[in-house]
């Protein structure tokens, strides 16, 4: 069965850091592009940032630019996204999802492209 499991998330102060992964289960994640993406309370699902199935391209929403990283480990079928300096804004519930290989990760993440997602997980910034 293919799933995509997430872990981390949870209450954080302003200003601190979280780390979000997201494990492949049932496959391997060599072929496909891997994005997060986040929902905020009364706002639609957004693109934080994508990683191109070849390493080769990254992309960052402007609100997370300089703050947070992408990266994968293929051998370890795990991709994590590394949240720092994290405002009350970047609170919502941030979701994993795999996206065919073509996907660039250049320039503009299209969330139609992304499909087989993570069950989510509550990231909350407050003090």
């Amino acid at each position: 069965q293919v799933q995509l499991l997430q872990s981390g998330g949870g209450l954080v102060q302003p200003g601190g850091s979280r780390t979000l992964s997201c494990a492949a289960s049932g496959f391997t994640l060599d072929n496909y592009a891997i994005g997060w993406f986040r929902q905020a309370p009364g706002k639609e699902r957004e693109a934080v940032s994508c990683i191109s199935a070849n390493y080769g391209s990254t992309y960052y929403a402007d609100s997370v630019k300089g703050r947070f990283t992408i990266s994968r480990e293929n051998a370890r079928k795990t991709v994590t996204l590394l949240m720092n300096s994290l405002k009350p804004e970047d609170t919502g519930i941030y979701y994993c999802a795999l996206g065919p290989r073509y996907v660039s990760c250049s320039g503009y993440v299209s969330i139609a492209d992304f499909g087989s997602w993570g069950q989510g997980t509550q990231v909350t910034v407050s003090s």
